[in-house]
């Protein structure tokens, strides 16, 4: 049987940084948008504080978290064990996205590792905090992260990294704001 807890303990800091990989679920309001649910790794989570958390957004093929956020801040990070005690941790809660220029952004950047193609970082104050068993969620062996990214990145100039996030960051697939802050770098920035 699941549980709920008041707040992020001991207990589930340690089930959360023993996980290579989470999940990242918003909608946007409109009953007939896109549902998003995004896998997420590397060294990319925090814990801020007992209800807060934050991960480092790199950029990607679209923006949807971002542009759901900016809508309505609705937000699901869910954990799964795949070694060890079944255990599923689901984060309910608001979640903001800080961009670079924002007041913030300097401060929760530095709690990562740097990385390139970062493109904000996204805040959540959990709501509901809950387990279940994950009996259905089948064992699996880490490998190591995938490299693909973090290449991408270091491929590009910083001009290169601005272009693609206006051209595929700006807005979520049915159309609603996401990045604030990608502008067209000017030509002496390639």
């Amino acid at each position: 049987m699941g549980k709920t807890f008041p707040e992020i303990d001991d207990k589930l800091s340690q089930l959360i940084e023993r996980q290579h990989m989470y999940f990242v679920a918003t909608a946007p309001l409109s009953g007939d948008g896109l549902v998003n649910l995004s896998p997420k790794g590397l060294d990319s989570f925090r814990i801020l504080g007992p209800k807060r958390v934050a991960y480092a957004d790199l950029v990607g093929s679209g923006a949807e978290t971002i542009a759901h956020l900016r809508e309505n801040g609705r937000i699901t990070i869910m954990f799964c064990t795949f070694d060890g005690p079944p255990k599923i941790l689901r984060l309910y809660g608001q979640g903001r996205a800080v961009e670079p220029g924002d007041e913030e952004f300097d401060e929760l950047a530095a709690l990562f590792p740097t990385y390139r193609s970062l493109r904000s970082v996204i805040v959540v104050d959990c709501q509901r905090i809950a387990d279940s068993c994950g009996f259905a969620v089948p064992k699996m062996a880490f490998e190591g992260d995938r490299s693909q990214l973090t290449d991408w990145a270091d491929r590009k100039s910083d001009a290169q990294i601005e272009s693609y996030k206006v051209e595929n960051n700006r807005e979520s697939l049915d159309g609603l704001p996401a990045l604030r802050n990608a502008s067209t770098p000017s030509p002496a920035a390639s």
